[in-house]
């Protein structure tokens, strides 16, 4: 028990001490998880010895994290991104794959080896890359975008190379069972597109987000099993379980509720690899590690400088690009460490391999200001237009889809307003769906949920929630994390209005009260009143209604302030019905006896 316990206890003070510091520094978190590991590890001071056991648990984090690509590749983005994943990443993997190869060649590896160390060292950091580009504001730069459509691509292809690794081994391709293989991939086929979505959907019927998590681990890693018993990659699996379930209204749910597992065992599998990494190459050896370190950078941004010419990427941003892009990946870990299990890749290569990765991870602060001087002088040398970052245009999310939510919602796509729609209802959600409306199962007081929306991006929410509790503690959700958004509030009755204008909402509309008046005016017009007389009544009691609310706001949490001025407010409504009653009544007709009160509905 003893041992049990002081395992994780190690590994989150270190994650919890390493990485926070490795992002201060600019080198992130990756590299902190890595450095970590090599801290706590055998070559370092010790503390855990277990590291195939650890790595074995933290595969689930690489499963996790290639089901979660596979929710991004929405048939839509992926069309719309075609030329540059499938022309840029081709030409970027072909590239680097046969240099890398050939360099890892000429230095001595058997050329089959050579192969797949060069195709693993061609592959970047998704994460290190996407870090960078969002601290340098790049993502909608013509190299942002060039960058992220070939790690799209990098993604999609390490799975066909995790799968034919093993298939180059010695024996791999006889013990193969490509009948039960076919056969696991076509269940997770008809699995996915004809069971998980129901499923789902009744899972989330029952209200309680443990179980719909809990079910989400289980559809995951069942199948990711599957694959595992046909000789397949685990990630292929949860890969192709992911992308079936990219157009579903699950999808952001799905996200919001295994980011966290992913994120945690993610750290887990890099701590587990910086255990793993023999730096008594690095004592041994320095020069020769730090020269291939060294080169493998190098050469590497020499490639991608060069395919970034082929690419609509401006001569000023094609060295940022190709620093984005120039480190060593975490799949390059995974499919060396697979490699290396099928006899590809021999143990002193391997060891290596996997330290010159690590490394070059470390080198990227180094390359990105390299690469940021040669762009200054480029610029100086040849002057260009400033590149146009595209805007992502308006974006307003919608809390709450039921009467209130979908009139303004239907209101915005009638005006070609693109919206993120959040409901916890899975019926509603699915009866929508059919319908063809963009909406997504959550709830919307949840801060992850929040954020995989894109919160921080967005520009207005709508905040339609029917119950008003859960209402006024999403106002202060929005107003505590994003305060850059307007929120429009939908409010049941007075107090629930002066709690949202408490919070800093900034517009309030009581879902009855326009109703209620345009009701009114008909019925007037019903009893003979003329047109203009009962719209004047109708913009009189408004007028009146809400300069009474403006005047009992400040004093909304002062009981006898209230009562006064409520009171003061019914003695002059009371005063202009009668003045109404009286210039307003039809002609021929008796005025009505006695005099109405009214309050604030």
């Amino acid at each position: 028990m003893h041992d049990l316990l002081l395992t994780p206890i190690v590994f989150l003070v270190t994650a919890v001490l390493l990485v926070p510091l490795a992002q201060r520094l600019g080198l992130g978190s990756v590299l902190g998880y890595l450095i970590g590991g090599a801290i706590i590890g055998p070559w370092g001071l010790g503390l855990i010895h277990e590291v195939e056991l650890i790595g074995h648990v933290a595969e689930i984090g690489v499963v996790l994290m290639l089901f979660l690509i596979g929710l991004e590749l929405q048939p839509a983005k992926l069309m719309e991104m075609r030329q540059l994943v499938l022309g840029g990443g081709a030409l970027q993997m072909a590239t680097g794959g046969i240099a890398l190869g050939a360099a890892a060649w000429l230095l001595g590896m058997p050329w089959v080896g050579a192969l797949v160390a060069g195709i693993a060292l061609a592959l970047s950091s998704t994460a290190i890359a996407v870090q960078n580009m969002n601290e340098r504001h790049l993502d909608n730069t013509p190299a942002g975008k060039a960058a992220f459509a070939i790690l799209l691509f990098q993604d999609m292809a390490a799975i066909p190379l995790l799968v034919a690794v093993p298939l180059l081994g010695g024996s791999g391709a006889a013990d193969f069972n490509w009948l039960f293989a076919i056969g696991a991939v076509i269940c997770v086929l008809v699995v996915g597109r004809y069971a998980m979505r129901p499923a789902l959907r009744l899972i989330a019927r029952t209200g309680l987000r443990e179980i719909f998590t809990a079910f989400a681990l289980l559809l995951v890693l069942g199948i990711a099993h599957l694959m595992e018993l046909a000789d397949l990659s685990m990630g292929l699996g949860a890969f192709l379980a992911g992308v079936l379930l990219a157009g579903s209204e699950y999808r952001k749910a799905l996200e919001t509720d295994l980011e966290p597992f992913k994120g945690l065992l993610l750290g887990l599998f890099f701590t587990s690899v910086g255990m793993s990494v023999n730096f008594g190459l690095l004592a041994e050896a320095p020069a020769r590690i730090a020269a291939l370190a060294g080169g493998y950078v190098v050469l590497k941004m020499v490639l991608l400088g060069l395919a970034a010419r082929a690419l609509p990427v401006p001569a000023v941003q094609r060295w940022p690009f190709a620093a984005l892009l120039a480190q060593g990946s975490e799949f390059a870990f995974v499919v060396l460490a697979v490699a290396h299990d099928a006899n590809v890749v021999a143990g002193p290569w391997h060891e290596t391999l996997v330290l010159v990765v690590a490394v070059s991870m470390a080198l990227t602060p180094l390359a990105m200001a390299a690469a940021d001087r040669l762009s200054r002088r480029i610029d100086r040398r040849e002057p260009k237009p400033a590149d146009t970052i595209e805007p992502d245009g308006a974006r307003v999310i919608i809390a709450g889809f039921g009467r209130v939510g979908q009139i303004a919602g239907r209101m915005l796509a009638a005006s070609g307003i693109r919206m993120t729609v959040l409901d916890n209802d899975p019926d509603l959600i699915d009866m929508l769906r059919r319908f063809g409306l963009h909406v997504f199962y959550g709830d919307a007081t949840r801060l992850d949920l929040l954020r995989a929306a894109e919160a921080d991006k967005a520009v207005l929410l709508i905040n339609a929630i029917d119950d008003m509790d859960t209402s006024l503690r999403l106002a202060d959700l929005v107003r505590e994390h994003f305060p850059h958004i307007k929120m429009i509030g939908r409010a049941r009755n007075v107090t629930h209005l002066f709690e949202l204008r408490e919070r800093g909402v900034d517009m309030v509309e009581r879902e009855t009260f326009e109703s209620a008046l345009l009701i009114g005016e008909r019925a007037l017009r019903q009893l003979g009143i003329d047109d203009a007389s009962a719209q004047l009544a109708r913009s009189s009691f408004r007028a009146h209604n809400l300069a009474t609310l403006d005047a009992m706001f400040p004093h909304f949490r002062d009981e006898s302030q209230m009562i006064s001025i409520q009171e003061e407010a019914r003695q002059e409504l009371a005063q202009s019905f009668e003045h109404d009653r009286i210039n307003l009544r039809p002609q021929g007709k008796p005025a009505a006896k006695g005099a109405a009160g009214a309050g604030l509905p």
